[in-house]
């Protein structure tokens, strides 16, 4: 498997050849890219970075080689040990660092890892950045520190219970209506930090935690991705325990997934939905979520007299727009929820909470909350690549053949269709055809999905 190299990282699996995986040189090789990346572009004596991991297995081997390369180059480190995402986004700003890393593949199975890079803002590269940082490591352009320069490494294991607190400072938190609504919420952290974390916050909000794949091993009892077909166990457990809802996070703790009272899927596409909803509701304004998105939150923020637009998939991409718009909240279909109240990252941290706060002021169960939003159906399915396959080419054959139709080749190619679209892109994270289809009903949904794939069979030869 070839590393993939994109806006979302240096990701890859772990053993195997360098330059093929993520193997220890390989994972020397791009913090060292970075770290010399921030030394080209700083005028500052002594610099900074923030590095955190989830629990995955590899993590302790990369999360060493990564704070030792960058003592290496001088760099001083924070060393968050076990974090997540969005906490290690909120710690960067708050130390006065020149950057961090996340030590995470995200949804990816426990064989990946992956950097995750963030600029002094807290906020992922720019694909441009990203470039320059390849082109360092390409050449190998990067000098170490004599002995009396070296980096330190200074230990914060707080910033977790930091994160936390900053959450429940929010305006639009409130936390009083939820202690006063006594919740009962299933958690299944897929034993990554989200099970220490997402706990943690629901106690200081009065909520009874009922919890499942807590212990952070870093061995995953399903597919860490959120969907439906891998979180059969945590629906049982809604309906056994008589919870008011279920809470799945990944092992980076950036997508956050509901499920109903009636232990069926709230919809990871209606995660935002529903956030949004309640932002949108106190203070009015524009929202932003990507090309891959559900046209629900559209809607909604039609409805609330907003103005809706949609971006590239990639969260620096969503970003982008949403500070170019002025919007109030965005995000991603995929669970992600961008509240630039606290931070521009995805945060299923805030998620919880604002969610939280918007079902404590409602007469509604979880279930009946999700039937008065707009009602589309996704079918989200993928074909593995070969290296021999001319994705472009692909793609563009399929952009000539709807041509008649409303097609964007923004990121892919998306095709919209009156009542229905489908978007077709190589995936940032791996090596798949992402075939994302959306419609009134699921089997329109579906049945538009095996078209499509159908169609790019034919015409990739597989």
């Amino acid at each position: 498997m070839t590393l993939i190299k994109s806006i979302s990282g240096i990701r890859g699996t772990i053993g195997g050849k360098v330059g093929f995986n993520l193997t220890p040189i390989d994972a020397v090789k791009f913090a060292s890219a970075y770290g010399t990346f921030l030394k080209n572009n700083s005028t500052k004596e002594q610099l900074k970075v923030v590095i955190g991991r989830d629990a995955r297995i590899s993590g302790p081997m990369i999360h060493q080689l990564v704070i030792h390369t960058l003592v290496g180059l001088g760099i001083d480190v924070i060393d968050l040990g076990l974090s997540t995402t969005p906490t290690v986004e909120v710690a960067v700003p708050m130390e006065g660092a020149d950057g961090g890393i996340i030590l995470t593949a995200s949804h990816n199975p426990k064989q990946w890892n992956a950097l995750k890079l963030l600029n002094d803002k807290g906020e992922f590269l720019s694909g441009a950045e990203g470039e320059i940082i390849l082109q360092i490591a390409d050449q190998e352009s990067y000098i170490f520190a004599e002995v009396d320069r070296l980096g330190s490494i200074t230990e914060r294991k707080d910033y977790m219970d930091i994160h936390i607190e900053e959450v429940l400072k929010l305006k639009l938190v409130d936390v009083a209506a939820i202690q006063k609504r006594q919740f009962k919420v299933v958690v299944d952290g897929v034993n990554s930090s989200g099970g220490i974390v997402i706990p943690a916050l629901l106690r200081k909000l009065g909520v009874e935690v009922v919890a499942l794949y807590c212990e952070p091993t870093g061995h995953f009892p399903h597919n860490p991705e959120p969907l439906k077909e891998h979180l059969q166990d945590i629906c049982e457990l809604v309906k056994k325990e008589g919870a008011d809802l279920g809470i799945v996070v990944d092992p980076d703790v950036d997508r956050l997934a509901f499920i109903s009272n009636d232990g069926e899927m709230f919809g990871e596409e209606y995660t935002l939905v529903a956030v949004a909803d309640y932002v949108l509701s106190k203070t009015p304004g524009n929202t932003v979520s990507n090309l891959s998105s559900s046209r629900a939150l559209r809607d909604v923020t039609v409805n609330r007299g907003g103005s809706y637009q949609a971006a590239a998939v990639g969260e620096v991409n969503v970003v982008e727009l949403m500070k170019a718009t002025n919007a109030v909240i965005g995000g991603e279909g995929n669970g992600g929820i961008i509240y630039p109240e606290i931070h521009y990252g995805r945060d299923a941290l805030v998620g919880v909470a604002l969610f939280l706060t918007h079902l404590a002021n409602q007469t509604l169960s979880v279930a009946e909350l999700r039937a008065t939003y707009p009602q589309y159906y996704m079918s989200k399915n993928k074909i593995e690549l070969t290296p021999k396959l001319n994705v472009d080419m692909i793609l563009e054959l399929i952009a000539e053949n709807y041509k008649n139709q409303e097609v964007s080749t923004v990121d892919g190619v998306k095709i919209d269709f009156p009542t229905s679209w489908v978007h077709l892109r190589k995936s940032n994270t791996e090596p798949i055809i992402r075939i994302y289809t959306e419609a009134p009903t699921q089997e329109e949904a579906d049945g538009l999905a095996g078209r499509m794939m159908e169609e790019l069979r034919v015409i990739a030869g597989i």
